[in-house]
């Protein structure tokens, strides 16, 4: 077994944060997930209008455009989301957040997380497909369920996809609940990573078994992504303690693990983390929703920042390429 390599992430800023100018992109620049174009890199997030009447929140996906040679540079903000929320008594009624982006043949599938809500808990995840046939501009759903829900072995929520296909099978990583723990007034939902399989990006083969090992009591793990180097796969991923995590010390940071066959990962954060940043600013409390990416032979991190990326997402380049 080779050495396992260290990643030293030096922080490069914040790239983009919602600045109100349109109704449904007031706050939050959630969870990064790239296409690489030939000119450009299009990032999709997810943002949030203000609180509704109700005193609920909903979440719509969109994408700037990067320029490739410079990643702070925003080249455009497309000007309405990719796919507009299901209609009533559908998985995504409330909320569709972009997840995953993969190219399959002519066509380019994002994998997203719809929000439906709960009485005896506040919410439940599923996981959907949708497919633009113009490059990622607009989205149509696959159909009107989920692709990924509730299973008799898996009862809980299910969110986080990350998907790559490696040969003819498509694989996927996501985050699936345990439970839900009783917790001052209100109900906080735990969910580790697991792993999936398909051979055609739409139906699944999985067992619900963790992939990563947890390091503290109710660990919640999400969103992972995973690329391969010098014939090893790394994942990154953002994990937080289960309960009282909404300040600097629980709250999400990124952690790190490898695998050389794709069946057992080995989690060691010290070797590729990153952590909230020392001195105050947009990243200081939270980092979380990491996207890993190899541009030209060099490695980026695109993550999003405090309170779950109300303060937007930005980027870190990996030290000594």
């Amino acid at each position: 077994m080779s050495a396992v390599r260290k990643f030293d992430w030096v922080r490069r800023g914040l790239i983009f944060a919602p600045d109100g100018r349109y109704d449904w992109m007031q706050t939050h620049a959630q969870n990064p997930a790239v296409l690489m174009l030939k000119d450009r890199l299009r990032v999709y997030f997810n943002c949030r209008p203000h609180k509704g009447a109700d005193g609920n929140v909903r979440a719509y996906p969109t994408f700037v455009d990067l320029d490739i040679n410079n990643l702070g540079n925003v080249l455009a903000v497309h000007d309405k989301p990719v796919l507009e929320l299901g209609e009533n008594g559908t998985f995504d009624e409330f909320g569709a957040m972009a997840c995953s982006v993969i190219a399959v043949g002519s066509e380019i599938w994002l994998y997203y997380v719809g929000w439906s809500r709960c009485i005896g808990v506040p919410y439940n995840h599923a996981i959907g497909l949708a497919i633009s046939k113009d490059g990622g501009v607009t989205f149509e759903r696959a159909g009107k369920g989920p692709i990924l829900g509730r299973t008799l072995n898996e009862p809980f929520i299910q969110n986080s996809p990350f998907v790559m296909k490696i040969g003819d099978l498509f694989r996927l990583w996501y985050s699936t609940g345990t439970g839900w723990i009783a917790h001052g007034k209100g109900m906080e939902s735990v969910y580790v990573l697991t792993h999936a399989t398909s051979h055609d990006g739409i139906n699944w083969q999985r067992n619900g078994i963790p992939c990563v090992k947890s390091v503290m009591e109710h660990e919640c793990q999400t969103n992972p992504c995973v690329i391969k180097l010098d014939d090893r796969y790394h994942m990154w991923f953002c994990y937080r303690a289960g309960l009282d995590f909404r300040n600097a010390d629980r709250g999400y940071r990124i952690g790190y693990a490898w695998s050389d066959d794709l069946r057992t990962w080995h989690r060691d954060d010290a070797k590729g983390e990153l952590l909230p940043a020392k001195q105050e600013g947009w990243d200081s409390q939270m980092v979380c929703y990491p996207c890993v990416i190899n541009i030209k032979g060099k490695l980026y991190m695109l993550y999003s920042g405090n309170h779950f990326g109300q303060t937007g997402f930005g980027y870190a380049m990996l030290g000594k390429q």
